[in-house]
């Protein structure tokens, strides 16, 4: 199947950029609201400077002496109107960036690698994309980002959505397109000689136009071959459930909250799994010894890593929500007991990935 014709980016001089996001009006009242007020305060003040300079001149015939009596009723008014203004806006903004920050539970996701100087987008169908981003129209996407390199940002001017692209970390962003076209993508933090090459842009698509590309030529899914790497790996002869099970199991685990051996506990979301397998060592499950080795050297890059993530995620996705509780709630009585190996000493062989 041909791929999806791109539309153009609107290449026309604008002196502000068009709303093109659920949140793009929500934004903007909130700016232009503090750009009012900036305004009105700032005509204000210079027209008293002005007046008071002319009429309090030297050489003018006005009295200067003290008033001998004290405004409350001023007093109380300029302390109260800059106080209600201030609110207004702490709230208002408060409200603006929690919408800004939540996304909703159902919004599809698409991971994000930054790197000089490309962005690189993996749809879980399989999808990959350089520097462009295809979605649709009318559905709310969030972004899972992370760099390989330097601190990046993610910036769609149209959306007025903006956020930071950090190493070993991941960050999210989300947005709903409320009109088709292509639309800028930037990073908006310098990253090296390259940050001014480092663009592409955003294609928001009617749904059926959408379901048109998503059909096209694809890769394998990417929880499909984390699948495949995490058995290459010869992960599941300790995680999968059985005789010979000795780590902790990975069913229901993202978005669990796991107790951990020196106490309290996390959440298992992405940034948390990666961790897992690039430091087994940093939060050990409680009921559970620290045997499995690092597999920082095994792991090429953060690509890889994004595909072993997707494949324990969806191993939460394949069972209800009850039976993951269940089996989080009965793991720890049945954890097996392996004798923590002397520091500096691997496991054995057969438990090592081949």
């Amino acid at each position: 199947m041909p791929e999806t014709h791109d539309p153009p980016i609107d290449r026309s001089f604008r002196l502000f950029p068009e709303q093109a996001s659920s949140v793009a009006g929500e934004v903007d009242a909130v700016y232009f609201f503090l750009l009012a007020v900036a305004a009105f305060f700032t005509v204000l003040i210079f027209v008293l400077i002005v007046y008071f300079a002319l009429r309090y001149r030297r050489g003018a015939n006005v009295r200067r002496g003290h008033g001998g009596h004290t405004n409350y009723t001023l007093e109380v008014a300029w302390c109260l109107v800059p106080f209600g203004l201030t609110m207004v806006m702490f709230f208002w903004g408060a409200k603006v960036y929690y919408r800004i920050n939540l996304p909703p539970a159902e919004a599809a996701e698409v991971y994000v690698l930054a790197k000089q100087w490309m962005w690189k987008f993996q749809h879980p169908e399989g999808k990959r994309e350089i520097d462009r981003l295809h979605v649709p129209l009318g559905r709310p996407i969030r972004l899972k980002m992370i760099s390989e390199d330097a601190i990046h940002s993610f910036y769609v001017p149209a959306f007025r959505v903006k956020n930071d692209v950090l190493p070993s970390r991941y960050t999210t962003v989300w947005f709903e397109p409320t009109k088709p076209g292509a639309y800028h993508l930037f990073c908006a933090e310098y990253c090296g000689t390259g940050h001014s090459k480092m663009v592409g842009k955003v294609v928001v698509l009617r749904p059926a136009e959408y379901a048109d590309w998503l059909a096209g030529r694809t890769d394998e899914p990417l929880a499909e071959a984390g699948r495949r790497m995490f058995e290459g790996f010869g992960c599941h002869t300790c995680h999968d459930p059985g005789p010979s099970q000795r780590c902790p199991p990975l069913e229901g685990l993202y978005g669990s909250q796991v107790p951990l051996a020196e106490g309290g506990f996390v959440e298992a979301d992405e940034d948390y799994i990666r961790e897992s397998i690039l430091d087994p060592r940093a939060k050990v499950r409680a009921g559970y010894r620290p045997i499995m080795p690092t597999f920082e050297e095994q792991i090429d890059d953060e690509e890889q890593m994004i595909l072993l993530i997707e494949y324990i995620k969806s191993l939460s996705r394949q069972r209800p929500r009850g039976a993951q509780l269940r089996s989080m709630e009965n793991a720890d009585e049945a954890a097996p007991q392996d004798p923590l190996p002397p520091p500096g000493v691997r496991p054995p062989m057969d438990d090592m990935p081949e």
